[in-house]
């Protein structure tokens, strides 16, 4: 059976669990403090530690650190008071497998737990992430900042928790807020959501809390609100920083007491419903500029997740657009590199709804033509990075220099000479009486683009082509090196 060790400074805890795993066959060893702890560590491989947040002479995070650096495979979960959630979270964030709340009120639900994660390896967690992003039709790509989203999400979906969404419009914020709703108990219950910046005041306080018959014109019969119907499932109030002063004065006493009213009546209602809230806009800046409640905030704001924009995981981009034309099944389209290589380089604004459209607006343009979509058929402002490159080559060429632009650097001679050959150019530029500041980035961005490629094909020729050496001999990750090879055409 599995090595278990509990880290609490209260020996009744201590005790407690050691008789109570104990008798399922688990082997525990207790220790009462963080000097025990590292002591015990260097003795024997465990499979699971239960640590404590606070210990006389440590804390519980600083321990987490150190089994991870020591032993890896150890998976963890973290014991707190219900008041010290947000330092659970930060474990979580620190690769605690799961966090639990003492005094520990359901016995059958921990061991059950311990059993299920001794159980299963990380492969399994994973897979079930993959399961349910792909029943959700949602695109988890290459990015390892996704990834550990992800990860995070899984972990705290279980948990009776609210949870903020954060990020740029068109990120995605709803197919989260699913995820995380598919991924807790709750799953077969409703999930529910509203726009709290598409209602007015009026009809997003019938919305969320219901109505009574003849509470005003119109109400010609009994309505439940949004709060009564999820009670049991998950709510989803999205942009929730455009709700007015005084539905957030309502959020807040029913995120307090789990009570409301149906407007026009005074019998109280209970919800058990979940909330997950979204916004585009920081809601810490909001409050700061006095539009959202800092209280209310503090309610919703148990976890945060800041979702990426598109822009800064540009490696899911081929992976958004192969899952969006797979929905024409009676087409078999495909992307030109060249159109490709204007969408990554594109920052979209409008994040991965931009991409859908842009996608969208492709394939119905192209349909009867051709089903290669080359850059003609992308938007203009898309095909005018292309042209501002064209404008910039022809500004900075000079009779000496020849075709430096046109080397791949594969010898210290040649790659010297287009290093010189770039500065030549920006130096020839910063002495020009008109600046475009897009072409010069652009100009940059070509010169990142190519010696990297540069020192990836150095990499991989003293490596006789092994991608994983070549990978530890730039100190990257062998998927970054990949994606980097495919991306950049090194």
């Amino acid at each position: 059976m599995a090595n278990l060790l509990i880290v609490d400074d209260e020996r009744e805890v201590g005790n407690f669990l050691a008789h109570l795993l104990g008798g399922r066959g688990y082997h525990v060893t207790v220790v009462y403090s963080g000097k025990d702890f590292f002591a015990e560590l260097e003795k024997k491989q465990y499979q699971l530690a239960m640590i404590d947040v606070r210990l006389p002479d440590t804390n519980g995070l600083e321990i987490l650190k150190r089994l991870k650096k020591i032993q890896p495979a150890c998976k963890s979960i973290i014991m707190t008071g219900f008041s010290m959630v947000q330092t659970a979270i930060e474990a979580i964030k620190l690769g605690a497998n799961d966090y639990i709340e003492k005094p520990f009120d359901d016995i059958d639900q921990l061991e059950h737990s311990i059993e299920e994660m001794l159980k299963n390896d990380l492969t399994h967690g994973q897979n079930e992430i993959n399961e349910i992003a792909s029943k959700l039709d949602f695109v988890v790509g290459e990015s390892e900042q996704m990834r550990h989203l992800l990860t995070m999400a899984f972990k705290i979906a279980k948990k009776n928790i609210n949870v903020l969404l954060e990020g740029e419009t068109g990120t995605g914020k709803e197919v989260f807020a699913r995820f995380i709703h598919e991924a807790s108990v709750r799953q077969e219950q409703p999930f529910i959501g509203v726009n709290c910046g598409a209602l007015s005041e009026t009809l997003l306080e019938s919305e969320l809390f219901g109505h009574e018959k003849g509470s005003f014109t119109g109400a010609i019969q009994m309505r439940k609100g949004l709060f009564e119907i999820a009670s049991q499932g998950t709510l989803f109030l999205d942009e929730v920083a455009e709700a007015s002063p005084q539905i957030q004065v309502k959020l807040l006493r029913i995120l307090e007491t789990r009570e409301f009213m149906r407007v026009g009546s005074e019998r109280p209602l209970r919800t058990n419903a979940r909330i997950i809230a979204a916004s585009h806009v920081n809601l810490e800046q909001a409050v700061r500029a006095k539009s959202f409640r800092e209280d209310l905030l503090y309610r919703l704001n148990v976890v945060k997740l800041q979702i990426p924009p598109l822009r800064s995981r540009k490696e899911d981009i081929v992976h958004l657009i192969n899952f969006l034309l797979a929905k024409q099944p009676d087409r078999q389209i495909k992307f030109t590199d060249e159109a490709i290589t204007l969408l990554m380089n594109y920052d979209w604004p409008g994040n991965i709804r931009e991409l859908a459209n842009v996608v969208t607006r492709a394939t119905t343009l192209s349909e009867g033509e051709t089903d290669l979509v080359t850059p003609q058929y992308l938007p203009q402002h898309l095909q005018e990075q292309k042209e501002k490159k064209k404008v910039f080559t022809l500004q900075l060429e000079h009779p000496s220099r020849k075709n430096h632009r046109m080397l791949k650097p594969s010898k210290n001679s040649e790659f010297e000479q287009y290093v010189n050959g770039w500065v030549y150019d920006l130096l020839k530029f910063w002495q020009s009486d008109e600046i475009e500041f897009e072409v010069v980035s652009q100009h940059i961005k070509q010169f990142e683009a190519t010696v990297g490629q540069s020192f990836m094909r150095k990499a991989l020729r003293e490596t006789l082509g092994n991608r994983k050496e070549a990978a530890a001999v730039l100190k990257i990750s062998e998927r970054k090196l990949r994606y980097l090879l495919n991306e950049k055409g090194g």
